[in-house]
């Protein structure tokens, strides 16, 4: 039965890809919509990186249900993984090197995290690679330190109120009569760290949310028992 449904399911992946570039024309659709926004997005938006410009701007819904989708994802592993018996064995402690790694990587890996989230409208990066990092910045002493525990209260608490900020400024866009998610505040000077108006605050909610929906997953991981 197992092979047969692993049969079936590549045979309809099969068919899905051939369908998909049967019909797809490679290198011969205008970009229309690129031009039109590497030649509009520094003006209406102010963010020195376009793809942030795009991200948060022009498709800042698409990123939102993006957030649902990571959210449903952490929330179904959850569930799935459930707790730790109270009496279960826990692996011991890593050596002194791997504790003291650790030790050493965690205020480098938050400060590197940060830095991308808060410089997201201007260099590569942003809410979504920063959020992992700085997730891994509270997991890796974890591995170090197995019977360390995470606070799932706090997590979920700046998971909630990142996603809730996401959320509220996109609604303030709606109350002065704009769409939702629509930039506020003055774009600033272009290449500036206070430019792109709310774009960064978009940018540190989305990565706070996306550090703590993975750091919770990761600490789900680390705290399930393992099945023999």
């Amino acid at each position: 039965m197992q092979r047969l449904s692993s049969a079936l399911f590549l045979l309809g992946l099969g068919l899905l890809i051939a369908a998909i570039f049967r019909g797809m024309e490679f290198g011969t659709a205008a970009p229309i919509v690129g031009q039109a926004i590497n030649s509009a997005a520094a003006e209406q938006v102010g963010a020195a990186n376009f793809v942030t410009a795009v991200v948060l701007g022009y498709r800042g819904f698409d990123t939102l249900l993006e957030l649902t989708i990571l959210f449903t994802a952490a929330t179904a592993g959850g569930l799935v993984l459930g707790k730790r018996s109270p009496t279960a064995k826990r692996d011991p402690d890593a050596g002194f090197i791997l504790q003291a790694g650790a030790d050493l990587l965690f205020p480098l890996l938050v400060i590197v995290g940060l830095y991308i989230i808060l410089h997201g409208h201007l260099t590569p990066g942003g809410g979504f690679q920063g959020g992992v990092i700085l997730a891994s910045a509270f997991f890796i002493p974890i591995l170090a330190r197995p019977g360390t525990r995470m606070s799932h209260a706090a997590v979920s608490t700046i998971e909630g109120l990142a996603g809730a900020s996401f959320i509220f400024i996109g609604l303030l866009a709606m109350f002065g009569g704009e769409a939702f998610l629509t930039p506020l505040m003055d774009r600033g000077e272009l290449g500036a760290l206070l430019s792109a108006g709310s774009l960064p605050l978009l940018y540190l909610a989305v990565g706070l949310k996306v550090g703590s929906e993975l750091a919770g997953l990761l600490t789900h991981l680390s705290e399930s028992e393992a099945v023999d």
